[in-house]
């Protein structure tokens, strides 16, 4: 008795692209998290494989595609599932059988259904297996290709023939264009029926009403390269057709491959048809599990290693926001990192709080930072201020603002910074006459700088340079914050908005002033012109003026949050910023290692913020600016502090000339 020859069919070898990695760290990064769900992809096969080469399924970006983009030529679409796990241990630990058991009893129920008829795409089912490790960028994988186990195997009846043997040029013309229709307008159509007395092809849902008597022509995209063995897919296409004409033996198979529009590497099969068990929905089905053997030819998974191939600016962008997305996935879901990613944010100040607070802000995602400073890198910065170096120091030193941008931009290549050297005109230093147009220069381009920041940070060493950036901001309701440090206390504070009615939510850095700011640095020594501070004060200082910074941003009311004064606040709570408590000062002692949150008013007389100052300013520009830089007394006449003081002066002169008489009577 002769031996049957059953067909043999090419196994799937799989093939994912880099892109499709890069896309699932993206999925797994900001949508699926610590979801483990399966997750349907797509996949794709071409049919121009050459006879050397396997079978191969490919996976790519394009995985991910809620809607099959239309095929490109010679490709066809496959369905999967990808079931991506949160661990190494959970991948390991996974029951591969039941994942392929489940893909192989959805083919069954396509079948049985009838959607793989219409869809028969639905028959080139494949599982993959993933775990993602983002610290290394390895990537352990295993795909599987399950088919349907036949009670009888499909037995070749005789020698693959080529397309032209039963099939003219007209006919594979026409064949060809149909192809092409049917995957630009259906992608997942690769099976059609090839019928003469139907007028040639027509679709595989069309099987039942094809007449009995007619010879059986099935024409399926095949992505073997062998011409005596049909690609992984097409067992499950032979079931299909078994099951759904039952009354059929035998059938022509068109192993369909095309190069371009030409089809000679197509392949035609006389077959006789497998034998499985009754299509019934709701029952149980044999299968194979189809799980892809590895590199060395052994049954288990394969890894992909990406951390020398990736893009290094692009390995980068991705590794340093890890933290702040794996945030959003238990602790902080409601995180809006777009919102602090947009935010730019200039820097008044390069020395020990600036380099502090801009490292800060790189790690909560700011991508835009500009410096602002005067002086330049001298040889007792580098230990304190963390973007300098020893080599800053030498020749006389670097600028410091460019090179904390430079340094900023080595650390992380993604972040766009720049640095202005430039004095900030300050009252109580006179502008010599032939220095005016400079000084006017320096306020223009510091009223340009704040105009094109969202967030503006005043971090310099004396009371009086933070006067003109306050006042600008506060003009033009800007949002600003300042950092300021003593031995061991710094103080942290954002300063107010105009809300309804015009009234400021909070005062600013000089609204708990009632004397002018003046130059601080006349007549003091060394100790008393540096900034001599114990080492940790300023990075507590840069650490909470940042998050700070960040905690307003993504309150809903923003700088107009009302201030939070207590840990045991309600809104710590209940609070609609996902940071907790946005409150206007932070006052920190070293001493006693204690916080205090205190909110202060706004005051009416205030030389940077009350309305009398900054209706001037608007009003007088460059002009109003340059009397308070020359004119000791005049932010003070302006704002009314003068007229105060001397009623004050005069209680007390009152006050003095009551005690005197009650001495006298006393006497």
């Amino acid at each position: 008795m002769a031996t049957a020859n059953f067909v043999q069919f090419a196994p799937f070898s799989s093939s994912a692209d880099t892109t499709f990695w890069h896309a699932l760290t993206q999925r797994k990064l900001n949508e699926y998290q610590l979801d483990d769900a399966a997750q349907p992809i797509l996949g794709f096969f071409n049919t121009e494989e050459r006879k050397e080469m396997p079978a191969r399924l490919c996976v790519s970006a394009d995985a991910f595609e809620k809607t099959p983009k239309p095929a490109a030529a010679n490709t066809f679409l496959a369905h999967g599932t990808l079931h991506n796990t949160n661990t190494l241990d959970a991948f390991k630990a996974i029951d591969v059988n039941v994942l392929a058991e489940q893909a192989a009893e959805q083919v069954w129920r396509d079948m049985t259904s009838g959607a793989a008829l219409t869809t028969p795409s639905l028959l080139a089912r494949f599982v993959l297996l993933t775990f993602a490790d983002l610290k290394k960028y390895h990537y352990y994988y295993w795909f599987a290709f399950p088919v349907i186990r036949t009670v009888e195997d499909a037995v070749l009846l005789a020698a693959p023939a080529p397309l032209a043997s039963v099939m003219a040029p007209e006919e594979a013309a026409t064949l060809y264009q149909a192809f092409v229709t049917l995957r630009s307008q259906q992608p997942g159509q690769n099976v059609c029926l090839y019928s003469r007395s139907a007028g040639g092809v027509v679709p595989l849902s069309s099987l039942a009403q094809l007449p009995p008597e007619e010879e059986l022509t099935v024409v399926a995209a095949d992505p073997s390269g062998r011409t005596d063995s049909p690609g992984w897919p097409l067992r499950n296409l032979l079931c299909l057709i078994a099951g759904h004409a039952p009354a059929r033996e035998t059938c022509n198979l068109i192993c369909y491959r095309e190069r371009g529009s030409d089809l000679s590497p197509s392949s035609v099969l006389r077959v006789k048809l497998p034998k499985l068990q009754p299509l019934e929905e709701g029952s149980k089905v044999a299968h194979f599990k189809g799980w892809e053997k590895n590199a060395r030819g052994k049954l288990a998974p394969r890894m992909c290693d990406l951390s020398a191939s990736m893009d290094p600016q692009r390995l980068a962008e991705t590794s340093v926001d890890l933290n702040l997305k794996l945030m959003r996935w238990r602790l902080l879901p409601e995180l809006d990192l777009p919102r602090i990613a947009a935010t730019r944010c200039l820097l008044i100040g390069s020395g020990t709080l600036g380099c502090n607070v801009a490292r800060a802000l790189m790690g909560w995602g700011v991508r835009q930072v500009t410096f602002v400073d005067n002086s330049t890198v001298s040889f007792s910065n580098p230990v304190r201020q963390t973007l300098f170096q020893f080599e800053d120091c030498l020749d006389g030193g670097s600028p410091k603002a460019e090179t904390a941008a430079r340094r900023l931009a080595q650390i992380f290549p993604g972040m766009r910074t720049r640095g202005h050297t430039m004095s900030i005109p300050m009252p109580g230093h006179p502008v010599a006459r032939d220095t005016e147009d400079a000084c006017r220069q320096s306020v223009q381009m510091l009223e340009q700088l704040i105009e094109e920041h969202d967030a503006v940070m005043l971090l310099t060493d004396t009371r009086e340079s933070r006067w003109l950036p306050s006042l600008i901001c506060a003009a033009a309701d800007k949002l600003c914050l300042t950092a300021a440090m003593g031995f061991d206390t710094f103080v942290c504070m954002r300063h107010g908005v105009r809300g309804e009615g015009g009234k400021r939510n909070v005062g600013c850095y000089f609204c708990n002033d009632v004397v002018a700011p003046t130059d601080s640095t006349k007549d003091r020594t060394l100790d008393q012109q540096c900034t001599v501070s114990r080492p940790g004060v300023s990075m507590l200082a840069s650490a909470a003026v940042a998050e700070l910074l960040v905690s307003t941003l993504l309150h809903p009311l923003g700088a107009g949050a009302p201030a939070s004064t207590s840990a045991d606040d309600p809104q710590l709570h209940a609070s609609p910023s996902p940071l907790g408590l946005v409150p206007h000062q932070i006052r920190g002692v070293l001493r006693s290692f204690s916080n205090m949150l205190v909110s202060g008013q706004t005051f009416d007389r205030c030389t940077a913020c009350s309305p009398a100052v900054t209706e001037a300013y608007q009003k007088m520009g460059f002009e109003f600016c340059l009397r308070a830089f020359n004119e000791p007394s005049y932010l003070a006449d302006v704002t009314g502090l003068s007229r105060m003081c001397e009623e004050v002066d005069a209680i007390a002169d009152l006050d003095m000339d009551w005690s005197d008489a009650e001495d006298s009577d006393d006497q």
